[in-house]
């Protein structure tokens, strides 16, 4: 089975590129920069990826991405996951970034703008990979804030294929950002934000309705409000499910207990993706090798949800054909 799903031309929807920072990649950019770990080895990193919630995930993943500083270093972040997608059979990837996280430290938008712009050409060249780019907002920041980034990177506005919402979701709720995503939606650009991870339902419903997004990253607490989840179904609106890590965070006990089944069942819009795979201990093929061995899915099941995610992705129509024909 895990040469088929291998095979499957997999669109990951829901990735952050700094939460694909391996430990050995730290360390060389680590060097290169001048910066000091508070490691003093990889095993030493890979030992601290035991998270007790997203907080305490977000106080590493922020500390980690602090060895990116250039153009170069973003480059190399996107191009090293870029060559393990390809290994699982990944065809689109959507790389997430949070520009604001980078600017705090002294970093100019140049820096990842350009290094991961680079990177996707490159990918799509060297591996026939196709990508977008969804530039994030902290949600933990000032919304305000987030619409000043949002008008400093208008040279970069061409291409951004959609704005984000992530960061510590509790007792931060969605419709405060109300105000940058109108403003990107103005300009043909579409939202998506994460929600119902660690909130409630109802920041679901906030993101929908208070930020006209066009999918949900997560998701998965809708199940807690009825008509909610029949609205979503009907609506056909993709959550962006990510498995193993939500598992690593505690959102759920183990993967055997994921509500993935009841979502699927519920005749929601389900689509499977790995979020931070350097710290949440698998990338796309494991994840979707994971479901099938918790879940017992079939080939049937698996290209169900490898067809809702092409069918969200945002990608050319031409390139979402080609790739739904080897579905077939």
């Amino acid at each position: 089975m895990t040469t088929w799903l291998r095979a499957l031309p997999k669109a990951e929807l829901h990735l952050h590129i700094e939460g694909t920072l391996e430990p050995e990649l730290m360390f060389a950019l680590a060097e290169r920069n001048g910066v000091t770990l508070p490691y003093d080895s990889v095993e030493a990193v890979r030992a601290a990826y035991d998270f007790e919630d997203l907080p305490s995930f977000l106080g590493l993943y922020y500390q980690g991405m602090g060895v990116l500083h250039t153009q170069d270093d973003f480059y190399d972040l996107a191009m090293a996951y870029f060559a393990r997608a390809r290994e699982d059979g990944v065809a689109h990837v959507e790389l997430s970034f949070d520009p604001q996280a980078h600017l705090v430290r002294g970093v100019p938008l140049e820096a990842p703008f350009e290094g991961l712009l680079a990177a996707c050409r490159e990918a799509e060249s060297r591996y026939g990979i196709s990508s977008a780019l969804i530039m994030s907002f902290l949600r933990d920041r000032d919304p305000a804030e987030a619409l000043e980034v949002f008008e400093q990177a208008t040279p970069w506005h061409s291409a951004i294929d959609a704005v984000g919402l992530d960061s510590a979701e509790r007792d931060h709720p969605p419709g405060r950002f109300a105000e940058v995503f109108a403003r990107a939606r103005a300009l043909g650009i579409p939202g998506v934000a994460h929600a119902g991870e660690e909130g409630p339902a109802a920041y679901i419903r906030e993101a929908w309705e208070a930020l006209e997004v066009c999918r949900i990253d997560h998701g998965v607490r809708c199940l807690e409000d009825p008509e909610l989840v029949a609205r979503l179904s009907d609506a056909r609106i993709p959550l962006t499910v990510c498995p193993l890590s939500n598992v690593k965070l505690k959102v759920t006990d183990s993967l055997a207990e994921h509500p993935l089944p009841a979502l699927r069942e519920a005749g929601l819009n389900v689509t499977l993706n790995s979020d931070d795979p350097a710290y949440f201990g698998g990338g796309m093929l494991d994840n979707y090798v994971a479901c099938h061995e918790a879940f017992g899915w079939t080939r049937d099941d698996f290209i169900d949800m490898t067809r809702n995610a092409l069918q969200a992705a945002f990608m050319a129509e031409e390139r979402r054909e080609a790739l739904l024909e080897r579905l077939a």
